[in-house]
């Protein structure tokens, strides 16, 4: 059809083509077409006519110009789609026009062109056409590799590329769970394309592929049973086929030749939406992408208008009416034995093929926009608001750079622009085979995928799928089952990665999901569960009135300081008597009382750790055990300046009288008060949290600060204590009835055994042991000072009052009990 502009259009009408030679110059004729004719593909040049049409009549769009259209049959054939690619280069007369015979004048070079429709012959097309900057427009030709704008800068497409594809597809195993899988491809550039750009998109999402497999349906047989029965020995259930329609014909034939179990396909758009598949009940259950399909309004009527002698003005649309009709529009009778001649009596209303079932009209719809596409293309260049000019001579390279900018909605309600690849928006249609009620397979649109939705909202289920062999869950496709919480993977040496084993998390540490590829460790103060997937607080242990340790140590303490009032209740009473006059009252009370203090501050170590309690406990300690020990220490030099101013001509005792050995005391206790200080301004103890000493469990301790500080507080005790040991040895053998040095001997004897024992024990003890064996150091060794230095003294005052007077402590009288 002439016009003021040409479309022109190819697609794959036969599917072989014969290259004859010249005998004369042995030159190759032009390749001719045979075969069996694809009356789906001669429904798409239809559509590429009927919507020429549909412009032409518009007002709106190219209004007073008239568009014209070339159509070409490519024969599936590169060497082909190149000769065509020349003729539209240079005009030749096409071979599909709506007239029988030549034109008077070779037409113009066309403006942009819509084909083909598979990926092979387009590529070979597009570097010829892109030299010229004609614009082609394929409605099929999927090859991710037609993207690359410097070997094909005039390529455009209404189909999603392989590469958005493959990666919706890698995205749907994905969505469903399956890590493990087989491929299939064609031995084509649409199929090794295709499955490089899945491989890297499902290696991209974690996904396996057992085994990859090409074939092409032109390879020996024995090559289609090799990859027949490698999907037979296979573990995988799911498989992924990227394979044109003919060569998955021949692959799902094959393996219906024997039984197998119940396998899951998942279908590229090129065979998912082929009706011919659905009598192989091996593909139930089917999933896959199909273009969304679409209602071509005037479409059908269009198709089934045809007669006799509208037919004889086409080559192809003469040789569809007779193979449809297997008749003679000619009145031939040498095609085929028994064709008898058409005698108008043919209904193509009645027809039922792929030519008149308009019920799935996806890849038509392809064409019907990249008509349009072209046309509003055009539109651009040489219209404006009002008015077209068909007297601009028209450059391909104005149509290809103004279909870069299109943007419009088409009459069935369908967005078409391009991106810089010339690709479209990537929208399909999640096809999957169910059975109908009448037990025959057929297309059920369950879902939708959208790429320019956010990532993990491509999906959009509308329906329930119909999974393979009847079962109602989704099929489970994985190499290894998925580890639990608790566990992590580990990757078998020589196997793919989604072949593992599960590894149980070390000591310590969780997995809180599935599939964990690492455990995580516990925070410091956090310890895991017995299933290891969380990290639970860890208990906290501390000395405290809770536990029997506790409670027995409280139950001394308290014993300690009864022991101490009712003692200094004793002494109180009876302190007119001899024994408690000639043992310096004075520094008895105080001694009771620094006692009192001792018993009391061992409860300090009792409870949780606090920052008070901490500084307390220890400045506690060290003050009142300097204070007891001064006591003694004055009641020994007393005892001694006694006895030593009983020498003729000694005065001793004025220099060491009361006021003295108030003074001494004090100072004595102000210097440990001095060394308390000074450790709690520099580096005072503090609580902590010791999360090192057990892996379970926190311990609350009272750290020390500065150990310099503490070392010099129990240094001054122990430095006191022991110069209270050397005088009070010094004078055990004083010539007295009573004499006290004896028992404050033993009771410094004890306390300095008791807290050289405890360093080392101390220094070893773990956790709450620590706070215990200080409170028994310290109960140890006030109980020894009491019972040696007190409790004679009560024995004689409460059961021996008879000793309790002055001739018997000066020993004129001789002692029975002691």
């Amino acid at each position: 059809m002439n016009g003021d502009f040409i479309i022109g259009g190819i697609f794959t009408i036969h599917y072989y083509a014969n290259f004859e030679q010249n005998t004369y110059t042995r030159l190759p004729l032009q390749p001719r077409c045979s075969g069996s004719m694809d009356f789906r593909e001669l429904r798409f040049a239809r559509a590429l006519t009927f919507t020429i049409h549909e412009i032409n009549s518009r007002t709106d769009l190219l209004p007073g110009i008239t568009l014209g259209y070339q159509i070409y049959d490519s024969c599936s054939s590169s060497p082909k789609a190149v000769n065509v690619a020349f003729q539209f280069v240079n005009g030749f007369d096409p071979a599909f026009n709506v007239r029988h015979s030549c034109p008077k004048s070779s037409p113009a070079a066309v403006s942009g062109i819509v084909g083909e429709t598979s990926s092979t012959p387009p590529i070979s097309m597009a570097r010829i056409l892109g030299l010229f900057g004609i614009p082609q427009v394929s409605v099929y030709a999927t090859c991710a590799c037609l993207n690359d704008k410097r070997q094909f800068p005039t390529f455009f497409r209404t189909v999603p590329s392989d590469q958005t594809q493959a990666v919706a597809l890698a995205r749907m195993v994905k969505y469903f769970g399956w890590t493990w899988i087989g491929a299939v491809r064609s031995d084509t550039d649409y199929g090794n394309n295709g499955m490089a750009a899945f491989l890297k998109a499902a290696q991209e999402e974690g996904i396996c592929v057992e085994y990859s497999e090409a074939y092409y349906r032109t390879q020996p047989r024995s090559k289609l049973e090799r990859v027949a029965n490698v999907i037979r020995r296979s573990t995988t259930r799911v498989i992924v086929a990227i394979l044109a329609s003919g060569d998955m014909k021949f692959l799902i034939e094959e393996l219906a030749r024997e039984p197998l179990p119940p396998l899951l396909w998942i279908g590229s758009e090129t065979w998912i939406t082929d009706a011919e598949f659905l009598r192989f009940n091996i593909c139930a259950g089917a999933l896959g992408f199909g273009v969304p399909r679409s209602v071509i309004p005037g479409f059908h009527e269009f198709l089934i208008d045809l007669s006799p002698s509208q037919v004889l003005k086409s080559p192809l649309l003469t040789e569809f009416w007779e193979r449809s009709f297997n008749c003679s529009l000619k009145g031939r009778t040498d095609l085929s034995v028994g064709v008898r001649q058409c005698d108008g009596s043919e209904d193509i209303r009645a027809l039922q093929n792929p030519y008149t079932d308009t019920s799935q009209l996806r890849n038509t719809n392809l064409v019907y926009k990249a008509t349009y596409a072209i046309a509003h293309a055009i539109h651009g260049v040489i219209c404006n608001d009002t008015q077209c000019d068909k007297t601009i001579t028209l450059s391909p390279w104005q149509v290809h750079n103004q279909l870069k900018k299109v943007n419009f909605t088409t009459k069935n309600g369908d967005l078409v622009n391009f991106d810089s690849n010339g690709d479209p928006l990537t929208i399909y249609e999640l096809i999957n085979w169910q059975f109908k009620k009448d037990g025959a397979l057929d297309f059920v649109t369950v879902g939708y995928y959208d790429s320019s939705k956010p990532r993990g909202q491509e999906f959009r289920m509308s329906s329930a799928i119909s999974w393979p062999g009847g079962q109602t869950e989704v099929p489970v496709s994985v190499c290894s089952e998925s580890c639990p919480p608790g566990t992590r993977k580990a990757v078998q040496k020589g196997r793919p990665v989604c072949c593992f084993k599960c590894i149980p998390c070390a000591e310590g540490e969780i997995s809180n999901k599935t599939d964990s590829l690492a455990c995580l460790h516990c925070p410091a103060e956090f310890w895991p569960n017995t299933k290891q997937d969380s990290c639970l607080p860890k208990p906290v242990e501390f000395l405290s009135l809770d536990d029997s340790l506790g409670i027995i140590l409280t139950v001394f303490s308290v014993v300690g300081v009864f022991v101490s009032v009712c003692i200094a209740a004793v002494f109180y009473k009876h302190r007119a008597s001899p024994i408690v006059r000639a043992n310096n009252s004075e520094l008895s009370f105080l001694l009771l009382f620094s006692l009192t203090l001792c018993f009391l501050c061992s409860l300090t170590f009792i409870g949780q750790p606090s920052e008070w309690s901490c500084m307390l406990r220890h400045t506690a300690f060290g003050i009142t055990f300097v204070l007891c020990i001064s006591c003694v220490l004055g009641k020994t030099i007393v005892v001694l300046m006694a006895f030593r101013d009983t020498l003729p001509g000694s005065n001793v005792t004025k220099w060491f009288g009361p006021s003295q050995q108030r003074l001494s005391v004090l100072a004595f206790t102000l210097i440990q008060v001095l060394i308390c200080v000074i450790w709690l301004k520099l580096s005072p103890p503090f609580p902590f949290k010791n999360v090192k000493l057990y892996k379970e469990i926190i311990i609350l301790e009272c750290g020390l600060g500065s150990t310099i500080g503490f070392w010099a507080v129990l240094g001054y005790i122990g430095l006191l204590a022991f110069l209270c040991f050397i005088l009070a040895f010094l004078a055990r053998k004083l010539p007295d009835n009573f004499n006290e040095t004896k028992f404050i001997t033993f009771s410094m004897l004890i306390f300095c055994v008791v807290w050289i024992t405890f360093i080392p024990v101390y220094v070893s003890s773990p956790g709450k042991f620590t706070a215990a064996m200080e409170i028994f150091a310290i109960l140890a060794s006030s109980f020894g000072l009491i019972i040696c230095i007190f409790a004679p003294k009560c024995f004689i005052i409460v059961f021996r009052p008879e000793q309790n007077t002055k001739k018997h402590l000066m020993g004129k009288v001789p002692s029975k009990a002691l």
